[in-house]
């Protein structure tokens, strides 16, 4: 790992990175509740292969980055979306390709409209503008993640356990559930986190709503992936994203989940080359 920990304006976002400086970057925008980790060494590496100069950080509340007080976020969405041009005002980047999952395209969707001029294209994984009409995620998740107090989490197996019970249920049909791979991505996100209870802080974050309900207003070219078996966040987010947004082109993936499967790499890094190919 390349990492480096970022002191700007008051807090610490902790980066990494691969490939050669000078080919054209692709900033990856975690979810929630998930540390930059979960963007594999193995992905990033075959971006920068591919001639990419790849970029992944720590939100706030997770990872090395600055955490605070659980249940106390002293920060809002915009802030984090403001994270994301921060880091690139680090590594001297003045425009990149933002890939965003989950939480991390709702703030891809918002950078593309607060700093547009740092931006060449959007890759939005799982993700949504979350417009009233659409289905809301499973019940069967939202009792999961009700749950939360129980977890202690200074505790590493409680820790660990809870990361794999997360993601066997956000695995779709298509899929086997790799629980020994979770397992140790669990393991090294608690070994590298400075507070894991702070990442509950996610779900407490205010703001982006006026940002949100301008998706149609982004400007840049925009690639949407995702699963038709998604139980956080439904198909039908993806595709009103492909609706909503003018020049934008839509990668379903069929019997995939709220994942990014190593059997779905080969597509989606494909796709993610493609997108950013024409863009210097």
């Amino acid at each position: 790992m390349n990492e480096r920990l970022l002191k700007i304006d008051g807090i610490n976002l902790c980066t990494d990175h691969f490939g050669k400086p000078g080919d054209p970057v692709i900033l990856l925008i975690m979810g929630a509740q998930s540390s930059m980790i979960w963007w594999e060494e193995e992905f990033c590496q075959r971006l920068a292969d591919a001639g990419r100069f790849v970029i992944r950080y720590d939100h706030r509340d997770v990872g090395r980055s600055t955490s605070y007080e659980p249940g106390q976020p002293g920060y809002t969405f915009e802030d984090m979306a403001d994270d994301a041009v921060r880091v690139l005002d680090a590594y001297k980047v003045e425009q990149a390709h933002m890939v965003g999952m989950s939480m991390g395209g709702m703030l891809t969707q918002m950078i593309a409209l607060r700093h547009s001029e740092r931006v060449l294209t959007i890759t939005l994984l799982s993700t949504s503008n979350f417009a009233p009409h659409l289905p809301p995620m499973e019940e069967r998740i939202m009792d999961f993640f009700a749950n939360m107090e129980m977890i202690d989490w200074t505790n590493e197996e409680s820790v660990v356990k809870f990361a794999i019970e997360r993601s066997r249920l956000l695995v779709g049909s298509k899929h086997v559930f790799d629980e020994e791979n979770v397992g140790l991505l669990a393991k090294k996100e608690f070994a590298r986190s400075d507070n894991s209870a702070s990442m509950s802080n996610h779900a407490l974050v205010s703001g982006g709503e006026s940002y949100l309900v301008r998706t149609r207003e982004i400007n840049v070219p925009a690639l949407i992936i995702h699963g038709t078996e998604d139980p956080i966040i439904p198909y039908e987010h993806g595709t009103n994203l492909a609706k909503e947004i003018p020049s934008s082109a839509l990668l379903t993936l069929s019997g995939t989940g709220h994942e990014l499967h190593y059997d779905d790499w080969d597509l989606i890094i494909d796709a993610i080359l493609n997108h950013t190919s024409t863009k210097a």
